[in-house]
């Protein structure tokens, strides 16, 4: 039986997937809702304080799991404060859960669209334009960094649908 905290949290990642599909936004206002919601949940169901740690914890974990691939430009910054708000609801280590099976999912959609989209090629270029410099400098050749061109994107995708799936397979996972 799922209880109130996990229904919400599956409410508004639900809400975030079908916006982010729609209009390929994540609402501040739906981030900021969640937040507010998680941390009046867990301080009416916990004791004293240790609920308001629980929920910052969450929130840290939450958003350096995915600040990495923001500042990379992988993905953009609503996935990163939606995963933020995720974690507000489940705690660091669940947390931690949910973004590894949101990146499998991520994964999947992604090599998804680019089959779709037929640019398989241009993607496996891009991975090994990015992997070329990190290989040579464990090999100890010294370089520089190379960004990718702007066009060398094989194209979007709406990640609030992995974080969407990613947190509703962790939820029907512990509950198996």
């Amino acid at each position: 039986m799922l209880n109130a905290i996990e229904v919400i949290l599956l409410c508004i990642v639900a809400q975030a997937a079908v916006t982010d599909l729609a209009v390929r936004k994540i609402p501040n206002v739906l981030v900021l809702g969640g937040l507010a919601l998680a941390l009046i949940l867990h301080l009416l169901i916990g004791p004293r304080w240790a609920p308001a740690t629980h929920w910052l914890a969450g929130i840290l974990a939450g958003f350096f799991l995915f600040l990495p691939l923001y500042l990379l430009r992988g993905m953009a910054a609503g996935d990163v404060k939606l995963m933020a708000m995720v974690g507000a609801f489940t705690g660091p280590w669940a947390v931690c859960y949910i973004a590894m099976l949101t990146c499998l999912f991520g994964g999947l959609m992604a090599l998804g669209i680019m089959v779709a989209r037929g640019r398989c090629r241009q993607g496996l270029d891009n991975m090994w334009a990015m992997s070329k410099p990190v290989l040579l400098r464990l090999l100890g050749v010294p370089l520089r960094r190379v960004p990718l061109a702007p066009c060398a994107s094989v194209g979007g995708m709406p990640y609030g649908v992995a974080i969407a799936l990613g947190t509703f397979c962790f939820v029907a996972l512990t509950h198996h």
